[in-house]
Protein backbone atom coordinates (compact mmCIF):
# COMPACT_ATOMS: atom_id res chain seq x y z
CA UNK A 1 0.00 0.00 0.00
CA UNK A 2 1.16 3.27 -0.77
CA UNK A 3 1.04 6.43 1.42
CA UNK A 4 1.90 10.39 -0.47
CA UNK A 5 3.62 12.21 2.10
CA UNK A 6 0.94 15.42 1.47
CA UNK A 7 -1.15 16.09 3.94
CA UNK A 8 -3.21 13.87 5.86
CA UNK A 9 -4.69 10.66 3.90
CA UNK A 10 -7.72 10.94 1.78
CA UNK A 11 -7.87 9.03 -1.37
CA UNK A 12 -8.42 5.65 -1.41
CA UNK A 13 -8.10 4.30 -4.42
CA UNK A 14 -8.95 0.72 -5.63
CA UNK A 15 -8.05 -0.69 -8.88
CA UNK A 16 -11.15 -2.50 -10.21
CA UNK A 17 -10.26 -3.37 -14.09
CA UNK A 18 -6.33 -3.68 -14.59
CA UNK A 19 -7.08 -5.26 -18.45
CA UNK A 20 -7.38 -4.36 -22.07
CA UNK A 21 -10.60 -5.07 -24.45
CA UNK A 22 -10.08 -8.86 -24.19
CA UNK A 23 -8.53 -9.55 -20.43
CA UNK A 24 -6.47 -11.65 -18.74
CA UNK A 25 -6.96 -14.40 -18.72
CA UNK A 26 -8.71 -14.20 -21.84
CA UNK A 27 -11.39 -16.15 -23.06
CA UNK A 28 -10.91 -19.45 -25.40
CA UNK A 29 -7.10 -18.48 -24.74
CA UNK A 30 -4.42 -21.45 -23.44
CA UNK A 31 -0.96 -18.98 -23.88
CA UNK A 32 1.18 -19.48 -21.28
CA UNK A 33 0.66 -15.84 -19.44
CA UNK A 34 -3.66 -16.75 -19.69
CA UNK A 35 -3.05 -20.25 -18.35
CA UNK A 36 -0.42 -19.14 -15.54
CA UNK A 37 -2.81 -16.35 -14.48
CA UNK A 38 -5.43 -19.57 -13.62
CA UNK A 39 -3.12 -21.44 -11.98
CA UNK A 40 -2.51 -18.22 -9.68
CA UNK A 41 -6.32 -17.46 -9.68
CA UNK A 42 -5.24 -13.92 -10.69
CA UNK A 43 -7.39 -11.46 -13.19
CA UNK A 44 -6.69 -8.41 -15.34
CA UNK A 45 -10.93 -7.43 -15.70
CA UNK A 46 -11.73 -4.32 -18.29
CA UNK A 47 -10.33 -1.21 -17.19
CA UNK A 48 -12.11 0.67 -14.47
CA UNK A 49 -10.89 2.49 -11.04
CA UNK A 50 -13.31 3.19 -7.58
CA UNK A 51 -11.96 6.56 -5.94
CA UNK A 52 -13.42 6.81 -2.68
CA UNK A 53 -12.70 10.75 -0.66
CA UNK A 54 -12.37 9.62 2.92
CA UNK A 55 -13.21 12.85 4.22
CA UNK A 56 -16.09 13.27 2.42
CA UNK A 57 -17.84 9.92 2.38
CA UNK A 58 -18.30 9.98 -1.27
CA UNK A 59 -16.93 8.04 -3.85
CA UNK A 60 -16.06 8.53 -7.89
CA UNK A 61 -15.97 5.60 -10.39
CA UNK A 62 -13.82 6.33 -13.96
CA UNK A 63 -15.26 4.22 -16.62
CA UNK A 64 -18.12 1.70 -16.39
CA UNK A 65 -16.57 -1.52 -17.56
CA UNK A 66 -18.32 -4.46 -18.39
CA UNK A 67 -17.07 -6.44 -15.60
CA UNK A 68 -19.61 -3.88 -13.40
CA UNK A 69 -21.18 -6.14 -11.65
CA UNK A 70 -18.24 -8.58 -10.58
CA UNK A 71 -16.05 -6.08 -10.03
CA UNK A 72 -17.84 -4.38 -7.38
CA UNK A 73 -19.35 -7.83 -6.01
CA UNK A 74 -15.37 -8.78 -5.52
CA UNK A 75 -13.91 -6.02 -4.40
CA UNK A 76 -16.78 -4.59 -1.83
CA UNK A 77 -16.12 -1.11 -2.57
CA UNK A 78 -19.07 1.02 -2.33
CA UNK A 79 -21.57 2.42 -5.15
CA UNK A 80 -20.56 5.42 -6.78
CA UNK A 81 -21.64 8.93 -5.85
CA UNK A 82 -20.54 9.98 -9.74
CA UNK A 83 -18.93 8.89 -12.66
CA UNK A 84 -16.74 9.53 -15.37
CA UNK A 85 -16.95 8.36 -19.14
CA UNK A 86 -13.17 8.63 -20.81
CA UNK A 87 -13.91 7.84 -24.29
CA UNK A 88 -16.32 5.42 -25.69
CA UNK A 89 -14.85 2.44 -26.57
CA UNK A 90 -16.99 -0.41 -24.95
CA UNK A 91 -14.06 -1.60 -22.46
CA UNK A 92 -14.84 1.57 -20.94
CA UNK A 93 -18.37 2.62 -21.51
CA UNK A 94 -20.58 -0.68 -21.65
CA UNK A 95 -20.74 -1.37 -17.92
CA UNK A 96 -23.07 1.69 -17.83
CA UNK A 97 -26.28 -0.28 -18.51
CA UNK A 98 -25.92 -2.14 -14.61
CA UNK A 99 -26.69 1.72 -13.47
CA UNK A 100 -30.27 -0.05 -14.05
CA UNK A 101 -32.27 -0.97 -11.08
CA UNK A 102 -29.11 -0.57 -8.81
CA UNK A 103 -28.64 3.29 -8.70
CA UNK A 104 -31.46 6.12 -7.97
CA UNK A 105 -29.35 8.36 -9.52
CA UNK A 106 -25.95 8.83 -10.97
CA UNK A 107 -24.39 11.94 -12.19
CA UNK A 108 -22.10 10.77 -15.03
CA UNK A 109 -19.47 13.38 -16.42
CA UNK A 110 -17.88 13.39 -20.05
CA UNK A 111 -16.11 15.62 -22.35
CA UNK A 112 -18.31 18.15 -24.35
CA UNK A 113 -16.26 18.24 -27.10
CA UNK A 114 -17.55 17.24 -30.51
CA UNK A 115 -15.55 14.26 -32.17
CA UNK A 116 -15.21 14.94 -36.14
CA UNK A 117 -15.12 11.26 -35.89
CA UNK A 118 -18.66 10.55 -34.69
CA UNK A 119 -20.00 13.78 -34.61
CA UNK A 120 -20.95 14.14 -30.92
CA UNK A 121 -18.98 14.69 -27.70
CA UNK A 122 -18.85 11.79 -25.28
CA UNK A 123 -21.06 13.50 -23.19
CA UNK A 124 -23.55 13.33 -26.21
CA UNK A 125 -23.04 9.86 -26.66
CA UNK A 126 -23.48 8.47 -23.44
CA UNK A 127 -26.67 10.56 -23.50
CA UNK A 128 -28.05 9.19 -26.91
CA UNK A 129 -26.92 5.42 -26.31
CA UNK A 130 -28.22 4.83 -22.66
CA UNK A 131 -31.21 7.48 -22.71
CA UNK A 132 -33.20 4.59 -21.46
CA UNK A 133 -31.57 4.85 -18.30
CA UNK A 134 -33.33 7.38 -15.85
CA UNK A 135 -31.33 7.33 -13.11
CA UNK A 136 -28.34 8.82 -15.08
CA UNK A 137 -28.09 12.38 -15.57
CA UNK A 138 -24.61 13.60 -17.96
CA UNK A 139 -23.01 16.03 -17.31
CA UNK A 140 -20.87 17.71 -20.10
CA UNK A 141 -17.49 19.08 -19.37
CA UNK A 142 -14.99 21.43 -20.53
CA UNK A 143 -11.76 19.57 -20.65
CA UNK A 144 -8.64 21.25 -19.08
CA UNK A 145 -11.17 23.03 -16.52
CA UNK A 146 -11.52 21.56 -13.30
CA UNK A 147 -14.80 20.49 -12.06
CA UNK A 148 -15.81 19.53 -8.46
CA UNK A 149 -16.55 16.09 -8.28
CA UNK A 150 -17.56 14.24 -5.11
CA UNK A 151 -15.24 16.69 -2.80
CA UNK A 152 -12.41 16.16 -5.54
CA UNK A 153 -10.53 19.17 -8.25
CA UNK A 154 -11.48 16.81 -11.42
CA UNK A 155 -9.94 17.82 -14.57
CA UNK A 156 -10.39 15.93 -17.85
CA UNK A 157 -7.18 16.21 -20.41
CA UNK A 158 -7.48 15.42 -24.11
CA UNK A 159 -4.82 12.47 -25.12
CA UNK A 160 -4.08 10.96 -28.20
CA UNK A 161 -6.15 7.55 -28.68
CA UNK A 162 -7.02 7.39 -32.68
CA UNK A 163 -9.49 7.49 -34.09
CA UNK A 164 -11.82 8.80 -31.37
CA UNK A 165 -11.34 11.72 -28.87
CA UNK A 166 -9.82 10.23 -25.69
CA UNK A 167 -9.11 11.83 -22.17
CA UNK A 168 -6.76 11.65 -19.09
CA UNK A 169 -7.81 12.54 -15.89
CA UNK A 170 -6.48 14.52 -13.05
CA UNK A 171 -7.74 13.99 -9.62
CA UNK A 172 -6.95 16.30 -6.39
CA UNK A 173 -8.38 16.29 -2.93
CA UNK A 174 -8.27 20.20 -2.27
CA UNK A 175 -8.10 20.22 1.21
CA UNK A 176 -4.64 17.75 1.38
CA UNK A 177 -2.96 17.92 -1.84
CA UNK A 178 -3.37 13.98 -2.62
CA UNK A 179 -3.33 13.51 -6.76
CA UNK A 180 -4.05 10.91 -9.02
CA UNK A 181 -3.49 11.14 -12.49
CA UNK A 182 -4.38 8.65 -15.08
CA UNK A 183 -3.06 8.46 -18.45
CA UNK A 184 -6.44 7.61 -20.15
CA UNK A 185 -5.90 5.12 -23.06
CA UNK A 186 -3.18 6.90 -25.24
CA UNK A 187 0.01 7.22 -27.16
CA UNK A 188 2.79 8.37 -26.15
CA UNK A 189 1.98 11.75 -27.67
CA UNK A 190 -0.19 13.74 -25.04
CA UNK A 191 -0.33 16.93 -25.40
CA UNK A 192 1.62 19.10 -23.52
CA UNK A 193 -0.96 21.31 -21.60
CA UNK A 194 -2.50 18.01 -20.75
CA UNK A 195 1.10 16.99 -19.17
CA UNK A 196 1.07 19.80 -17.28
CA UNK A 197 -2.26 19.26 -15.58
CA UNK A 198 -1.18 15.71 -14.52
CA UNK A 199 2.30 16.68 -13.45
CA UNK A 200 3.61 15.04 -10.32
CA UNK A 201 0.96 12.93 -9.38
CA UNK A 202 1.53 10.85 -6.03
CA UNK A 203 0.13 8.13 -8.23
CA UNK A 204 -0.07 7.34 -11.75
CA UNK A 205 -1.77 4.79 -13.73
CA UNK A 206 -0.76 4.63 -17.09
CA UNK A 207 -1.34 2.50 -20.15
CA UNK A 208 0.98 0.33 -20.99
CA UNK A 209 -0.38 -2.45 -23.25
CA UNK A 210 2.71 -4.36 -24.40
CA UNK A 211 6.01 -4.18 -23.59
CA UNK A 212 8.02 -2.45 -26.61
CA UNK A 213 9.86 -5.65 -27.96
CA UNK A 214 6.10 -6.51 -29.30
CA UNK A 215 6.24 -3.61 -31.49
CA UNK A 216 7.62 -5.80 -34.66
CA UNK A 217 4.52 -7.80 -34.19
CA UNK A 218 2.13 -4.78 -35.13
CA UNK A 219 1.53 -3.78 -38.64
CA UNK A 220 2.62 -0.93 -38.26
CA UNK A 221 5.03 -1.33 -35.67
CA UNK A 222 6.08 1.24 -32.99
CA UNK A 223 6.14 4.94 -32.51
CA UNK A 224 8.08 7.72 -30.51
CA UNK A 225 11.07 6.09 -30.35
CA UNK A 226 13.71 7.07 -27.43
CA UNK A 227 17.01 7.99 -28.29
CA UNK A 228 17.96 4.50 -28.22
CA UNK A 229 15.14 3.19 -30.72
CA UNK A 230 13.08 2.21 -28.09
CA UNK A 231 8.99 2.41 -29.18
CA UNK A 232 6.81 4.53 -26.58
CA UNK A 233 3.79 3.47 -28.70
CA UNK A 234 2.98 0.50 -29.66
CA UNK A 235 1.11 1.16 -33.10
CA UNK A 236 -1.28 4.17 -33.00
CA UNK A 237 -3.68 4.07 -29.90
CA UNK A 238 -1.75 2.32 -26.76
CA UNK A 239 1.31 3.54 -24.85
CA UNK A 240 4.55 0.27 -24.42
CA UNK A 241 5.13 -0.37 -21.13
CA UNK A 242 8.94 1.56 -22.18
CA UNK A 243 6.28 4.62 -22.86
CA UNK A 244 4.49 4.73 -19.95
CA UNK A 245 7.09 4.46 -17.57
CA UNK A 246 8.90 7.62 -19.58
CA UNK A 247 5.84 9.28 -19.10
CA UNK A 248 6.24 8.47 -15.13
CA UNK A 249 9.56 9.81 -15.56
CA UNK A 250 8.34 13.35 -17.75
CA UNK A 251 5.65 13.94 -15.21
CA UNK A 252 8.11 13.41 -11.98
CA UNK A 253 4.94 10.63 -10.40
CA UNK A 254 5.93 9.56 -7.04
CA UNK A 255 4.60 6.46 -8.16
CA UNK A 256 3.46 4.75 -10.93
CA UNK A 257 0.99 1.23 -11.66
CA UNK A 258 0.96 0.04 -15.58
CA UNK A 259 -2.50 -0.54 -16.15
CA UNK A 260 -4.28 -1.36 -20.08
CA UNK A 261 -2.54 -4.27 -19.76
CA UNK A 262 -2.85 -7.35 -22.53
CA UNK A 263 -2.58 -11.06 -22.60
CA UNK A 264 0.32 -10.60 -24.76
CA UNK A 265 2.97 -10.07 -22.19
CA UNK A 266 5.65 -12.78 -22.18
CA UNK A 267 4.69 -14.53 -18.89
CA UNK A 268 8.23 -13.91 -17.44
CA UNK A 269 7.49 -10.00 -17.38
CA UNK A 270 3.21 -10.09 -17.09
CA UNK A 271 3.18 -10.15 -13.21
CA UNK A 272 6.23 -8.34 -12.70
CA UNK A 273 6.17 -4.60 -11.25
CA UNK A 274 4.98 -2.67 -11.70
CA UNK A 275 2.12 -3.99 -13.99
CA UNK A 276 -0.66 -3.43 -11.82
CA UNK A 277 -3.48 -6.10 -11.02
CA UNK A 278 -7.36 -6.40 -9.92
CA UNK A 279 -7.87 -5.51 -6.13
CA UNK A 280 -4.99 -3.20 -5.59
CA UNK A 281 -5.90 -0.19 -2.96
CA UNK A 282 -3.51 2.59 -2.75
CA UNK A 283 -3.60 5.10 0.26
CA UNK A 284 -2.89 8.88 -0.84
Amino acid sequence: MFHSNVGDLSVRVTLLGTGDTTGTPTVGCECDTCETARERDIERTRFSVHVENERTDESLLIDFSPDFRYQFLRESVSLPDAAIITHIHFDHLDGLGNVFRVFDSLDVYAADETDPKTGESVAETVANDYDYLNAVSVQPTTPLESTRICGFDVTLVPVDHPPLLCYGLAIEDPETGAKLSLSGDTSYAIPQASREVLAEPDLLLADAIVPAELCDAHPIGGRHEDDEGVARTFGTKHMTREGALALADDLDAERARLVHIAHFYPVTDAFAEPLALDGETYEL
